[in-house]
């Protein structure tokens, strides 16, 4: 007997599902709280059907409660991308209407059709804890960079001029103390800035303690990550949760594509052009562009790749989009020489693949700016020793003629 497919989407306090056959039958469906008593309904529903799998939508979101539920419970469970199963929505029924039963129907109906190809969720208490440590680190940035602006907007009013762009909080208070306001405006400013500095240097030790608590956790996964210049504590946790187990990536292009860093083909009739991905995985696209400018304010290979890039006649972004899109390259390489270390256990040899660098941890460069990733291959490890070459195409968005036959 074929496993059923259960879609489900999930709510705060209900979840609405759908059982399906392989022949896209529906079975049955019914909605249920998240509650202790509606959970245990819920799965005494679907008992008579022992080859199962849950499909959920969302299961780094809001879907990730039940499904950690249900892993601990012994089911298998598969997540569904929102997109995926909105798109299904829309090409199923001819219209973009939605209740909760029409979304369990499409997120039933996509992973039917997918088969195989959905990602599993696994039940990684370390990477469950990693998750949680990086979107507190994040958190806190974010509380940073609202109280800065604040504090910004502020002394401008108290200082002629106002502050410089990177601002600390002991220079912030260094420079109200040489401000007295005599009105009452003024001296409500003076004292809500003087606040927000207070809180900023909470902010700065809570900030610095998530940083130590993060490297000690990446140092028990036993990532290299951070040895990458530019990739951060937060970077290489968001890296390690978001792609999880890099292997199911079959090639560094494959990696690009997932992360929205490889341009996408926009050809048609004589014009070969490439756009811009605005699709991909924002938060690794977020990691490799900071790790991008970190690099562009060093002298690193990732300058003067960049500034061979310029030099080409390439813009400051389309050169800025070559050098993230050679980044993903970095990133994956090591990832998968990182894990080859850990399937070979401790004394272990991991070796070295054809064609990949023993001297450094930049990888190959080729022709990885194409567009979409093509067939998969056997060895993930990019093929040769060089990190940024002089030569390497990068395909921007800008019209070419073909030449003639």
């Amino acid at each position: 007997m074929d496993a059923v497919i259960i879609g489900m989407d999930p709510h705060k306090r209900s979840a609405t599902i759908e059982v399906m056959g392989g022949d896209e039958t529906v079975l049955g469906r019914g909605r249920y709280g998240t509650h202790e008593s509606g959970y245990r309904a819920m799965v005494r529903a679907v008992r008579h059907w022992p080859e199962r799998i849950w499909a959920i939508e969302g299961c780094q979101g809001i879907g990730g409660h039940l499904a950690r539920r249900l892993l601990a419970d012994g089911e298998q469970v598969v997540d569904v991308p929102p997109k995926l199963s909105a798109r299904t929505r829309v090409f199923a029924t001819g219209q973009g209407r939605k209740t909760d039963a029409t979304d369990a129907h499409s997120i039933a109906l996509a992973a039917t059709r997918m088969g195989g190809r959905l990602r599993p969720v696994a039940d990684d208490e370390q990477l469950a804890v990693l998750r949680i440590l990086a979107d507190r680190r994040r958190s806190l940035g974010e509380d940073h960079s609202r109280m800065i602006s604040q504090l910004h907007r502020l002394l401008l009013d108290l200082v002629p001029g106002g502050a410089k762009a990177f601002l600390s909080a002991a220079q912030a208070k260094e420079l109200l103390a040489g401000v007295a306001p005599r009105d009452a405006a003024g001296k409500a400013r003076w004292r809500v800035a003087a606040e927000l500095v207070s809180d900023l240097e909470r902010i700065y030790q809570r900030k610095k303690a998530a940083d130590k608590e993060l490297r000690e956790l990446l140092k028990a996964t036993g990532t290299t990550l951070t040895s990458l210049h530019g990739i951060g504590p937060s970077a290489a946790a968001r890296l390690l949760i978001e792609a999880a187990d890099i292997t199911r990536f079959p090639s560094k292009a494959h990696f690009a594509s997932w992360n929205g860093t490889a341009p996408i083909d926009a050809s048609s009739g004589e014009q070969v052009r490439h756009r811009l991905s605005r699709a991909g995985n924002r938060q690794i696209n977020r990691a490799l562009h900071i790790m991008a400018v970190v690099q562009l304010r060093h002298p690193t290979e990732g300058r003067a790749y960049y500034d061979r890039k310029v030099g080409a006649g390439k813009t400051p972004r389309e050169a800025m989009r070559c050098l993230k899109r050679r980044l993903s390259d970095v990133v994956y390489h090591q990832m998968v020489l990182d894990a080859r270390a850990r399937a070979a256990g401790p004394g272990g040899h991991v070796g070295a693949a054809t064609g990949s660098s023993a001297a450094g941890s930049h990888p190959a460069a080729g022709t990885s700016e194409k567009s979409l990733p093509g067939p998969a291959t056997s060895d993930p490890t990019p093929h040769s020793s060089r990190p940024f070459p002089a030569s390497a195409p990068c395909r921007t968005a800008a019209a070419v003629k073909r030449p003639p036959a």
